[in-house]
């Protein structure tokens, strides 16, 4: 079973794939539409700025090609900067439009007594859907966050997990095949792996 990680060349694509093929599965690292479209899944990573990724995607056609894989009803995992990618829009350095696939908007961390920015380091997840099959089997523990910015869900439904750094947080985000991490699974211990896991189980349940 071939898992698709969107190569637009703004993504941590060598410890995904490397993630992926520890749990059994073949990992393609391509930014080739057809490739992506044929897996039985898609990851979309990402590290760096929102506007910079939403270009990189539009100008290499990605965009599309991510729209047209979670309409087809393959599982889609966003991983970090990928996730936020998923929503409608971000504040980050100006106003970007995102892929729009979940509602909701991307803003930064407010200043607050005792909280630094960017959020970096192990935080505590609490599960708000554990009955979801990204969920399934787990119990709530820490995993390892690296970021400026959280996203603002559109719907409160689409959020599976949250984390507390002042405020809930968004962590998980899911509706229908389409997830979202805000944290990165692969550097996030056996926690990280077994959601991992979980969101490839959707893979095989799917072939």
């Amino acid at each position: 079973m071939a898992v698709a990680i969107v190569d637009y060349g703004m993504g941590n694509l060598h410890s995904v794939s490397k993630a992926v093929e520890r749990l059994g599965y073949e990992a393609l690292v391509t930014g080739d539409r057809e490739q992506i479209l044929a897996a039985d899944s898609v990851i979309l990573p990402g590290v760096g700025a929102f506007g910079d990724a939403m270009e990189h995607l539009r100008e290499s056609g990605l965009d599309t090609v991510v729209k047209e894989a979670a309409a087809a009803g393959q599982p889609l995992l966003g991983i970090c900067l990928g996730m936020q990618l998923l929503f409608s829009s971000s504040e980050e350095h100006g106003s970007h439009a995102g892929l729009d696939i979940l509602p909701g908007s991307v803003v930064r961390f407010a200043p607050r007594d005792g909280y630094k920015v960017p959020h970096m380091g192990w935080n505590r997840l609490s599960f708000r859907q554990p009955e979801s099959p990204l969920l399934e089997g787990l119990e709530e523990g820490h995993v390892y966050f690296v970021h400026s910015y959280h996203v603002e869900v559109g719907r409160e439904s689409n959020l599976l997990a949250v984390t507390d750094y002042g405020h809930p947080v968004t962590a998980i985000v899911g509706q229908d095949n389409v997830f979202g991490m805000q944290f990165h699974p692969e550097k996030s211990g056996d926690l990280g792996v077994q959601l991992l896991g979980n969101f490839l189980k959707l893979t095989r349940e799917r072939v």
